[in-house]
């Protein structure tokens, strides 16, 4: 590439970096100024084509069609570009023995149901029983009480409750830690599914040689006050998929043993499960102090 070539180049950066001048907002004007450089960066890095910077609108506005109320595929193509996990990585620094947090997803959904300890957020959804407990506390080891644990997954066959195209509300709900920090649930043992993938961002996935399999898991969001709120997961220890994560969800810390229980194993709450198998898991979740 000639000098002169190189220079026209730099030149419409430094063009575009000079109409953030008057913007009123700092931290409005630095995100926008290392966004341009990056982005100019890139189509600099690999000589874009028109043709390419074409077929990327084309993308990005098929993304944008697809994405309603209740699909969100724009959290779909953050996630599998690990974008969603260095935002997360920014802004949970670890401190101490805090629970490490991982990826929100789209199917989080406001307004679930609550529950009482030892009652079941299934709500009908198809699954294996699985006995979930353990306590809140912060970063001393002091237990938390009245934390609202917010609690989601998928069913069985890999779906959540909102990919039905119904009203239903099932697999997901709400409970608060006890005045001992403790919490007690039934959910369902997670199982391995594929993120949608009949969309823009599945036929990236394909292109690529990606899989859009994410490992099982089960979702948490726990706040109090004077705390970080914790997004995370836990995940199934022997899962296949967890090296493999379509999301680069899965941290070592957050793998956890569930235990398979025989149908003839009595439960700890006295549940009469019909002779059906279930799990058991224990996940004691650390909160950082708010602000760390």
């Amino acid at each position: 590439m000639t000098d002169e070539q190189q220079d026209r180049e730099a030149a419409v950066t430094a063009q575009v970096l000079r109409s953030f001048a008057d913007c009123a907002d700092p931290r409005l004007r630095e995100v926008m100024e290392s966004l341009v450089r990056h982005l100019h960066s890139f189509v600099r890095e690999v000589r874009l084509t028109e043709a390419e910077w074409n077929a990327g609108i084309e993308f990005l506005t098929r993304t944008g069609h697809i994405t309603d109320e209740r699909r969100q595929e724009f959290i779909l193509l953050s996630d599998v570009l690990g974008v969603s996990m260095q935002t997360v990585a920014v802004n949970n620094e670890a401190y101490g023995d805090a629970t490490e947090a991982t990826v929100f997803g789209p199917f989080f959904v406001q307004n679930s149901p609550e529950i009482g300890h030892g009652e079941d957020l299934a709500f009908g959804a198809v699954g294996e029983p699985c006995w979930v407990e353990g306590t809140v506390a912060d970063a001393d080891g002091a237990p938390v009480a009245g934390a609202r644990i917010e609690v989601w997954e998928a069913d069985e066959d890999g779906f959540y409750d909102t990919q039905y195209g119904d009203d239903r509300v099932a697999a997901r709900g709400h409970l608060f830690s006890d005045t001992d920090g403790r919490y007690r649930f039934w959910a369902l043992t997670p199982t391995p599914y594929p993120i949608p993938h009949d969309g823009p961002v599945g036929r990236l996935l394909a292109a690529t040689g990606r899989s859009p399999m994410r490992a099982s898991h089960l979702h948490f969001m726990v706040s109090a006050l004077g705390r970080r709120t914790l997004v995370t997961h836990i995940f199934v220890r022997g899962d296949e998929l967890l090296a493999s994560d379509a999301v680069f969800g899965v941290k070592d810390s957050l793998v956890k043993d569930f235990q398979p229980q025989d149908g003839g194993a009595p439960t700890p709450d006295g549940r009469d499960l019909g002779g059906r198998s279930w799990s058991r898991v224990d996940f004691d979740i650390v909160l950082a102090p708010d602000g760390a």
